[in-house]
């Protein structure tokens, strides 16, 4: 942070909040509620849909379109943090933030009112592009109504406030969809995201946009112009993932499609991340796709599992979405261990212990979909898989800023966040044309009535691949001695060893 920069931090903070006020003083508790509320209620309307997808499914006929209801949001969500970003450095985060609130809101109302599958996915991406965009501005108020020294602090109660729905999101959703209607579950939270954006606002009053560098009117041409480039890239990987999403839909060029779409969000990324990412180069590049790889394999396979448990096992909804609470608490736990375990466990042998806890847990789920054993193996695999998540996830966070130098920390945790959301949404969309095509085989060659079990052992194999790569790139995340070419190593780059 410059000095220009803090300056502006320090101006835009309330006045007579003194020098060591916590994030729980008088000055800063609405603008700290509202936006841990904001950060809560994001993840809460995540897991909780989650839960209600297959009655949902199931209430508007949209198997079909099961994989793009969750895949979408993500992809949408990679336009809106691009979007936020850049909004944010001209103009300041509270346009932003006002404008990702409201699509927030409009996406709920249209997932919460959709009488069709279509309507609601529609709903569903709206939500996504204020999601995605609503996470940036936030984090940019953040550093703009908090000193530097209460930074570690807010970003910790942020991880709170993304646990705690781990934790009772997916059964509140299971008893409001059984109770009420799977509706609720999207109209509800319409009336909780009002007030919590109304507790910042006081704190939104007065901030301006960080000030322009002094490197004159060409650099900030320049600037603008990549700053527009990255949205366009962003923007074009995101329709590539619908478009692989619909191919499947497409009677006679769906296979062309779908190859088309994953060549296009290839080439979309590649500007989003670091150089060799998609080559597996060692140290931040494998990073890098490591948190693609993982996401890829634990949500493409999460979501199917309660799922597989309605629709397979007669599971009622509130009990399926303890599945997911279960995986949350041992994802909760195993982070909170690793942190306990600090040097003593290594980065490379958290992410090897960590990635093949997740492909134990996917191959699991395959052997009980296949052989049909009990449900309970599943869910007890799927502990694994939250275990295995816990030990990565805070260690890639750390690595990709231990790589990072202070001119780069900004693209390379937004190549993070990137990678996290269109790894997702890939493996959700090619998931999900697995899922459709041997639906439709089985209603071909059966009369029985709902999923076949192939489907879901289609989904799981699918995924259990894709564990398999993220467990051989494991070992890659560790730096080289010299960690990036031609680079003075007196210049800031740090190892993750």
């Amino acid at each position: 942070m410059t000095t220009d920069q803090a300056t502006t931090v320090q101006r835009s903070a309330p006045a007579s909040a003194p020098e060591a006020a916590g994030i729980l003083h008088r000055h800063y508790l609405l603008v700290m509620s509202g936006a841990c509320a904001l950060v809560f209620l994001a993840a809460f309307e995540s897991l909780a849909v989650t839960t209600i997808m297959p009655l949902v499914s199931r209430e508007l006929n949209g198997a079909g379109l099961y994989a793009l209801a969750f895949a979408g949001p993500l992809a949408t969500g990679v336009i809106g943090m691009v979007a936020a970003g850049n909004w944010s450095d001209r103009r300041g985060p509270v346009g932003p933030l006002y404008a990702s609130v409201a699509m927030f809101v409009l996406g709920l109302l249209i997932a919460g009112t959709a009488g069709s599958m279509a309507v609601l996915v529609a709903g569903r991406l709206v939500q996504g592009l204020g999601g995605g965009a609503m996470t940036v501005a936030l984090y940019v108020v953040v550093a703009r109504v908090y000193p530097p020294v209460l930074h570690p602090k807010i970003f910790a109660a942020f991880s709170a406030a993304w646990v705690i729905p781990s934790l009772v999101g997916p059964f509140a959703a299971g008893i409001v969809a059984q109770a009420a209607s799977w509706h609720w579950v999207f109209l509800g939270v319409v009336g909780l995201v009002v007030p919590a954006l109304l507790m910042i606002v006081p704190a939104l009053r007065g901030l301006r946009p960080a000030p322009a560098k002094a490197d004159g009117p060409e650099s900030s041409a320049n600037e603008k112009r990549g700053s527009y480039g990255r949205l366009a890239w962003a923007a074009l990987a995101a329709l590539a993932v619908l478009g692989l999403n619909l191919s499947s839909h497409v009677p006679v060029a769906g296979g062309a499609l779908a190859t088309a779409a994953v060549v296009i969000a290839v080439i979309a990324v590649r500007p989003l991340v670091p150089p060799g990412t998609l080559l597996a180069r060692r140290g931040l590049p494998s990073v890098i796709l490591a948190r693609g790889l993982v996401s890829a394999a634990f949500f493409g396979a999460e979501v199917y599992l309660p799922y597989l448990l309605v629709e397979r096992y007669d599971y009622s909804p509130t009990f399926a979405g303890l599945t997911l609470t279960f995986g949350a608490l041992a994802w909760a736990g195993a982070s909170a261990v690793q942190g306990r375990l600090g040097t003593k466990l290594s980065h490379v042998r958290a992410m090897r212990i960590g990635s093949a806890m997740v492909l134990a847990a996917v191959v699991l789920a395959l052997v009980t979909t296949v052989l049909g054993w009990p449900a309970v193996v599943a869910i007890a695999g799927w502990i694994s898989a939250g275990g295995g998540m816990g030990l990565m996830y805070p260690r890639l966070s750390v690595m990709t800023l231990a790589l990072s130098t202070p001119d780069t920390e900004g693209f390379n945790s937004s190549a993070m966040s990137i990678a996290d959301s269109l790894g997702g949404a890939l493996a959700l969309a090619t998931t999900g044309i697995v899922f459709s095509s041997l639906s439709i085989t089985a209603t071909a060659t059966t009369t029985a009535g709902g999923v076949s079990g192939a489907s879901f052992a289609g989904v799981f194999a699918l995924t259990a691949a894709i564990a398999v790569v993220a467990v051989v790139v494991a070992p890659r995340v560790a730096a080289r001695r010299k960690p990036w070419p031609d680079r003075n190593p007196s210049s800031g780059q740090r190892s993750c060893r």
